[in-house]
């Protein structure tokens, strides 16, 4: 099943809008959190507790996907250092001695601007996308007679 047979199934999704882009958003925020290998299964359960569709969650997180999640956190860190004040955003390494350890010493003060980035911009990355998503079913329904939900049912 590619994308866009996602997109549609999302689209065609018997509940409102509304709540078909508030589990869209919620994958949103867990896909973009920096909490690594546990962005599906927080996003389901969220999903769960919040009984919103989990399908249309997990969807959302794979926003943040192999292609897109060097950009993400990078550009992220980089707003989590400027929220903190950090002038120098990236730490001076001598490559040519590098080791794993040398690595994640000089790399340790980037963690907590990491999560405010990150926990940042995914905030914001899931207001709007609920709104897209909002917008994109709700128009989708008005158009389409014969789908779930839409104008005429």
């Amino acid at each position: 099943m590619g994308y866009r047979d996602k997109l549609r199934s999302i689209l065609e999704i018997k509940e409102t809008p509304h709540s078909i882009a508030m589990a869209f958003a919620i994958g949103v925020f867990w896909g973009m959190s920096p909490l690594l290998g546990i962005h599906t299964i927080g996003a389901f359960f969220m999903a769960w507790f919040m009984g919103l569709n989990r399908f249309v969650a997990v969807v959302g997180v794979y926003v943040t996907n192999p292609w897109t999640i060097v950009p993400i956190y990078t550009f992220s860190t980089w707003v989590g250092t400027k929220m903190m004040g950090m002038k120098q955003v990236f730490p001076d390494i001598d490559w040519g001695s590098v080791t794993f350890m040398s690595l994640m010493h000089e790399l340790k003060e980037l963690i907590l601007p990491f999560f405010v980035g990150t926990f940042l911009i995914g905030a914001i990355s899931a207001v709007l996308s609920y709104f897209i998503i909002r917008g994109i079913v709700a128009r989708y329904r008005s158009s389409t007679p014969d789908v779930p939900g839409s104008a005429r049912e």
